[in-house]
């Protein structure tokens, strides 16, 4: 069945997309403040994916570059709307529908914006499950749904469309349009209808994103354990408990690249992101590695911490859980397994089970 998204149920929904983020996808309050914004006093019809028509056609809404850029370079809804409708005029027919690429920080909210600002419905679902730094890696490029035309637009007024031969070369030739355009820039592609939508997706996604958070505000709420709360939701594991000790962080090429090293009782842990965490180490031995969420919450409080809100003295708890299993095939972990990113590490699931890297 249908339902809604209000004003009230921002907050929630961009906290449970922290969590899937795995560090990226944008910062959550971001996000919250240009949904809530849109939506006013009004709401987001959220259309579960297997109601989907097979004619509908669905686009992604999305932010694209540098997360530590949009804190201080912030969207605007005209911004948000310029590149969907540079898409739809494109494809020569109306959009019925927007969809989130990512389950992930901003990019759970910014849709939210864009469907309230243009009076569509939002689909329940996603392109990943989690959020991954680079355009292409998503379910749908696995089903050969193309991200291009690729409609993209900054906070000067400018728009660009984006004609490609492949998903790779619209990630490169957009990364660069967005390190221009500021390392920030707001995009919208991936036209799909109501079926391929329901096979390409990931089902229950803003679902999941709303649930988390009131699950972490309700424990809280109990005085039990939030972070607990999201390990059992998710069915993943804690990994590490301690101090973060030291952060290195720098924006390159449109990416936020780094590492963070936190001292616990059992030793220290490494993890290693660009924009999203990509590798947890303890004590140089690999514990998860992508494609699998590897997620950093507050020890106390369970609020999820992204990878450029990190800092010296924070006290965290490391969380794995398990990917859609979408990612572990051979084509998904092509796309996003430990080898793309340069890692030469077996595939290591949440549960500390490896395989070797497709």
């Amino acid at each position: 069945m249908t339902w809604q998204i209000t004003a009230d149920s921002i907050r929630d929904l961009a906290r449970g997309a922290a969590v899937l983020g795995t560090g990226g996808g944008g910062d959550p309050y971001i996000g919250a403040l240009l949904a809530r914004q849109a939506i006013g006093d009004g709401a987001v019809e959220v259309v579960p994916l297997g109601e989907l028509s097979d004619d509908a056609c669905v686009v992604t809404a999305a932010m694209m570059g540098a997360p530590t850029v949009m804190v201080e370079k912030l969207p605007s809804l005209d911004e948000v709307v310029a590149p969907i409708r540079a898409l739809e005029a494109s494809l020569g027919r109306p959009v019925t529908h927007i969809a989130c690429a990512e389950a992930g920080g901003v990019n759970s909210t910014i849709p939210v914006a864009a469907a309230a600002a243009l009076g569509l419905p939002l689909v329940d679902g996603d392109g990943m499950g989690r959020a991954f730094p680079e355009l292409q890696m998503v379910l749908p490029t696995l089903y050969g749904i193309t991200a291009s035309p690729l409609g993209i637009a900054d906070e000067k007024g400018n728009t660009a469309l984006l004609e490609t031969v492949d998903n790779h070369w619209t990630e490169r030739i957009a990364r660069v349009a967005a390190v221009e355009m500021g390392c920030s820039v707001m995009i919208s592609g991936f036209a799909m209808t109501g079926a391929q939508a329901r096979e390409a997706l990931v089902d229950g996604s803003l679902s999941l994103c709303v649930e988390l958070g009131a699950r972490i505000a309700e424990a809280r709420a109990r005085n039990a354990d939030p972070v607990e709360a999201v390990v059992s939701r998710l069915g993943g594991r804690e990994l590490f408990a301690g101090k973060v000790v030291d952060v290195a962080r720098a924006t390159t090429a449109g990416f936020a690249r780094g590492s963070a090293r936190i001292d616990g009782e059992l030793g220290r842990i490494e993890l290693s992101f660009q924009n999203e965490h990509l590798v947890a180490r303890l004590d140089g031995r690999v514990l998860v590695t992508t494609p699998d969420l590897i997620i950093v919450l507050e020890h106390d409080t369970g609020e999820p911490i992204t990878t450029e809100g990190l800092r010296y003295g924070q006290r965290v708890r490391v969380v794995a859980a398990p990917a859609d299993e979408r990612w572990h095939s051979p084509g998904g972990l092509r796309l996003a397994g430990p080898a793309y990113f340069g890692y030469d590490y077996a595939t290591t699931r949440y549960d500390g089970t490896t395989r070797e890297t497709a």
